[in-house]
C-alpha cells in the first residue's frame, strides 16, 4: 500500500504531481489553515504529515496517542512552528526545505531596499487613493542607495547572496554582524557588536533566525542607535522585531523608514505598524516564485522518497 500523506497547504501542481504518483495524498482543498483538531485527527490518520511555515505544529499535536504519522516534512527552511523537543520524544523525523529559498529570498530583500528608500509605497498608497497632485521637485524625496553601507545581521547564504546583489547592482558598501565571524568575508566589513552595525549602518538588514536567542533583538534601545537617515529590512522572521518599538521609532522620526515581508503575529500585522509612515509592508512574500516554491516541494518530495525507503533524509532537523 502507499504511504498516506497529507498537504497541509496547496502546493505547486509539478510537486503534487510527483507526490501523487507514488504517495496517497490527500490536498487541502480549502487553502486555510487545519486545526489544532484537524491536526491530531490527522497524526492518527497518516503515515506523513507536510506542514508550511504558518502551520502550527505544538506538543498538543506531535504528541497524540496512537499516532502513525512518522515523519512531519516541512515545507520551509524554517521549522520554529514545530515544537522539536515534542517531536523527538514522540519519535518523529523532522525535515526541512533549506538553500533553495536562497536566491529569492535575497532579491526580494534587494526589492524592499529600493522600495523603502524611494518611497514606493507611499507613492502607490497616495496614487491609488486619488491624492497625487502631480509632479513637484520636493515630492516624496527619497535617498539614493550608491555607495551606503548595508549592514546584515546574520551572515548566511541568503545575507551573502542580498550583499552581492547590493554591490553589484547598487554599489553598496558592506558590513556584518554574526555571533562567529566569517572566515570569508566577501569584502564585507565586520562589527563586533549589533550596536556598532545599527550605529553605522544605513540599511540595516536581518537574516538571523527565530526563536528565543533573537526574540525582539531590534527594539526600542537598538532602533535608537540607527541614523536617522536609515531603514530598517525583514525578510527573516517576524519575532526578530519589536514591533510596537519600530512603529514609534518610525513615527518619531528614529529611523527614516522599514521594509517587512514578516509578522510576529502572522497572518496578522500589528495595527501600529499598519499606520506608521514610510514602510513598505510585503505579506511574506520572499520564497514566492514559482521556481522557488516548485524547488521547496521538490526538496520535500527527496525528503519523503528517502524516509519511506529507509534511507537518512538529507535534511533533518530532529
Amino acid at each position: 500500500m502507499k504511504p498516506k500523506i497529507l498537504i497541509s497547504r496547496s502546493w505547486p501542481e509539478a510537486v503534487q504531481r510527483r507526490l501523487a504518483a507514488r504517495y496517497d495524498v490527500t490536498l487541502n482543498a480549502t487553502d486555510t489553515p487545519l486545526t489544532i483538531a484537524q491536526l491530531r485527527a490527522a497524526m492518527v490518520e497518516y503515515d506523513a504529515v507536510c506542514p508550511t511555515v504558518s502551520d502550527k505544529m505544538p506538543a498538543e499535536v506531535l504528541s497524540t496517542p496512537n499516532a502513525r504519522v512518522k515523519i512531519i516534512a516541512n515545507y520551509g527552511a524554517g521549522f520554529e512552528h514545530i515544537d522539536l523537543d515534542a517531536a523527538k520524544a514522540a519519535g518523529l523525523v523532522v525535515t526541512n526545505t533549506p538553500d533553495v529559498l536562497t536566491d529569492a529570498t535575497a532579491e526580494l530583500a534587494v526589492l524592499l531596499m529600493l522600495m523603502t528608500s524611494r518611497r514606493a509605497g507611499e507613492g502607490e498608497r497616495e496614487l491609488r487613493a486619488g491624492q497625487w497632485a502631480g509632479w513637484r521637485p520636493t515630492h516624496l524625496l527619497g535617498q539614493s542607495l550608491a555607495g551606503k553601507t548595508l549592514g546584515l545581521v546574520g551572515y548566511g547564504r541568503i545575507a551573502r547572496a542580498t550583499a552581492q546583489r547590493a554591490k553589484a547592482a547598487l554599489g553598496m558598501e558592506l558590513a556584518y554582524y554574526s555571533r562567529r565571524r566569517a572566515t570569508d568575508e566577501d569584502g564585507a566589513t565586520y562589527h563586533e557588536s549589533l550596536e556598532s552595525l545599527a550605529a553605522a549602518s544605513d540599511v540595516l538588514s536581518l537574516h538571523t533566525p527565530g526563536g528565543t536567542e533573537t526574540h525582539h533583538l531590534i527594539d526600542g534601545a537598538l532602533l535608537s542607535r540607527m541614523k536617522p537617515t536609515a531603514i530598517l529590512i525583514n525578510t527573516a522572521r517576524g519575532s526578530v522585531v519589536n514591533e510596537a518599538d519600530l512603529a514609534q521609532a518610525l513615527t518619531d522620526g528614529v529611523i527614516a523608514g522599514a521594509g517587512l515581508d514578516v509578522y510576529q503575529g502572522e497572518p496578522k500585522v500589528n495595527p501600529l505598524l499598519l499606520a506608521a509612515p514610510n514602510t513598505v509592508l510585503l505579506p511574506h512574500l520572499g520564497s514566492a516564485t514559482l521556481e522557488t516554491r516548485t524547488a521547496m516541494g521538490m526538496r520535500t518530495a527527496d525528503n519523503l522518497d528517502a524516509f519511506f525507503d529507509g534511507k537518512p533524509p538529507h535534511d533533518r532537523v530532529a
